[in-house]
């Protein structure tokens, strides 16, 4: 008897090493229950994938020991949450978290019944609970000069997301309320709105969105400038964790070159000074870092790589958006080559990309962190400046540009309102160029979201007048049609312009200066100018001081917004030729109602202090008479 009591004790002994110190007798593992809670901390038994819950597990008896709980969901490894339990404790709940990526399960099935089970110090106890999860909604962001219906091919249930059981909302599409206004195509003189009241645009549509799903978290799927708008709600506007991740599809974070040609037009702002390099880099990357802990994915393209085929960008890029502008902010990006205008269309974007982050299951999200302040900067291009005019139906319009010594590559961009007009070069040589795809890149693209119409290029142009003639085919409307056409050149001369700030307040100095050299020794200027394209439209061209190779030029901007500044500047080469040049600039002056502020503070700074030396005088005074 008394060797069967000591292996009993013994068994007894290696349970309790075995299972922990805190696993329950066994009558305490019947009766387990498991509790899934809303963020209300009221029971519940569906959720839809990313809003908040907690777990709490209560046993029928004081457990004699501490316990460590973790709770998981059936196919999941790592646990979703867990808690603790003092010894002589019944049970503990959890800290409220988001039941993010609930409905997937890691190989990419859907898990509509969840099955959640708890763990005693790693030992599985006997009670859990089937919960139903439906899957988070998408919203879509379309990009500039755009639309919802960018998101064609996503929506409804036979478009991508139909495809995995995701319902999309793309901004404007009147599912819910919330239009952006980022360009008409039909009018493309009217004002757009600005990124701030796109992204305030967004998040209405965001809160509608969540109010008729009963979501508190959507998937912000994004293209072009919409990642701006997107990124500036997350870091302004945003008032509840209610994104859960960012994918981003061909998003300029360093701007994009291109928009400088529909901007000499006058047309689509302020959106056109908002995307350009200098904007983005110089003031919008200065100031727009928050992430609020969501993670950021984007894909850039990749189709044009030979220099020669890109108009207006750096190479890669997709045509509009190099893949170092996508990169100029930290964050994964994958590439793809493809055109701008497919990476929101391809379904093999989708199948690689956008899917997968879709169905990133239980435990694989992460937490960002805010990066440091401000971008990488870009590339700087050397263009000359951007010559504009209106050709009527039978129409022809001949345009010298001229290209320097040095230049290795010339790459001409036309922007065109109609996507119309046909063009015809003629080289330093007097000879007529025919243009080829291959030796040429050239390439028309037929939508007004790209900011360019038509390009092309040449390798070791000769240095002299070029002449480009357009000319107005059959399908020119009958109003006719506006462009803007220049070239940026690799080699050559090189242009270096700056502001002395980029947020002045209203009527505060603005000093704007330029220099030219080649190869490093300066160059003097013969003219400099400084085109200026103001808040409310209206435009201004103002001469610069010249000092050798050095232009300057202050001006006190007098309203509030942003400015556009056109630096053009010409010079004569060794050999005489003409040398062209230009550089686009942004600022954006505090709001009125900003300074106000700043002014009403320093006045009412000034009253209180004045009272503080009255009393002050008036106690001294009486010290002084008693």
């Amino acid at each position: 008897m008394k060797r069967v009591t000591t292996k009993l004790l013994s068994l007894s002994f290696a349970l309790i090493v075995g299972f922990g110190l805190a696993r329950p007798t066994s009558s305490q593992s019947t009766g387990v229950q498991v509790t899934l809670l809303d963020k209300l901390e009221q029971p519940t038994a569906t959720i839809i994938d990313g809003n908040t819950v907690s777990l709490n597990i209560t046993f029928p008896d004081p457990l004699t020991a501490d316990a460590h709980v973790d709770f998981l969901l059936k196919g999941i490894e790592k646990p979703v949450a867990s808690c603790n339990i003092r010894s002589g404790g019944r049970g503990c709940e959890t800290t409220k978290f988001p039941s993010l990526g609930w409905y997937w399960n890691p190989d990419g099935t859907p898990v509509p019944q969840r099955v959640i089970g708890a763990f005693i110090n790693d030992q599985k106890t006997e009670g859990e609970i089937e919960v139903e999860v439906k899957p988070r909604p998408v919203v879509m962001v379309h990009g500039f000069n755009a639309d919802y219906h960018t998101w064609d091919n996503y929506l409804g249930s036979g478009g991508y997301l139909g495809t995995i059981g995701l319902k999309g909302y793309a901004v404007g599409d009147g599912q819910v309320d919330g239009v952006m206004n980022t360009g008409s195509l039909s009018d493309p003189g009217a004002r757009t709105n600005t990124i701030d009241e796109n992204a305030h645009v967004l998040g209405h549509y965001i809160a509608n969105v969540i109010k008729v799903t009963g979501a508190e978290q959507v998937d912000l799927l994004v293209h072009s400038m919409g990642g701006l708008v997107s990124r500036y709600y997350l870091d302004r506007i945003m008032d509840a964790d209610n994104v859960a991740q960012l994918i981003i599809l061909g998003t300029p974070m360093a701007g994009s070159t291109c928009a400088t040609l529909p901007a000499a037009l006058g047309l689509l702002l302020p959106a056109t000074l908002e995307i350009q390099p200098s904007y983005i880099v110089g003031v919008f990357n200065q100031q727009i870092v928050h992430r609020r802990g969501v993670p950021f994915h984007a894909l850039a393209g990749t189709k044009l790589r030979d220099v020669v085929t890109s108009p207006c960008t750096p190479v890669p890029s997709d045509l509009v958006v190099s893949v170092d502008s996508v990169k100029a902010i930290p964050m994964p990006v994958q590439e793809i080559s493809l055109l701008h205008t497919e990476l929101n269309t391809s379904q093999q974007v989708f199948e690689q990309f956008v899917k997968p982050l879709l169905k990133i299951p239980a435990g694989e999200f992460e937490v960002a962190v805010d990066p440091p302040t401000g971008s990488v900067a870009p590339f700087q291009m050397q263009f000359t400046k951007v010559y504009t005019g209106h050709l009527d139906p039978g129409q022809t319009n001949v345009i010298p540009i001229s290209i320097d010594p040095d230049v290795t590559m010339a790459n001409f961009s036309l922007y065109d309102t109609s996507r119309s007009l046909d063009v015809r070069v003629q080289g330093a040589s007097g000879n007529e160029i025919t243009l080829d795809p291959e030796m040429n890149g050239l390439i028309k693209v037929d939508d007004p979201s790209t900011l360019v119409y038509l390009g092309y290029g040449f390798k070791q142009p000769k240095p002299g007048k070029w002449v480009v003639t357009l000319l107005t085919t059959d399908t020119t409307p009958s109003a006719g049609a506006d462009y803007a056409i220049s070239a940026d050149f690799n080699g050559g001369a090189t242009l270096t312009a700056n502001t002395s700030l980029t947020t002045p307040r209203i009527n505060e100095t603005v000093i704007i200066s330029a220099n030219l050299t080649v190869e490093g020794a300066p160059v003097v200027l013969e003219t400099a100018q400084t085109l200026l394209r103001k808040p409310d439209g209206s435009q201004e061209t103002l001469s610069m001081s010249i000092s050798g190779n050095s232009a300057a030029l202050e001006i006190a901007p007098d309203a509030s917004g942003i400015y556009g500044i056109e630096v053009d500047i010409t010079a004569q080469a060794s050999d005489g030729t003409l040398i062209d040049r230009a550089a686009f600039l942004s600022i954006e002056t505090q709001p009125a109602s900003q300074q106000i502020f700043y002014t009403r503070w320093w006045v009412g700074a000034g009253v209180v202090l004045l009272l503080v030396v009255i009393i002050f005088a008036l106690q001294l005074r009486k010290k002084r008479t008693s």
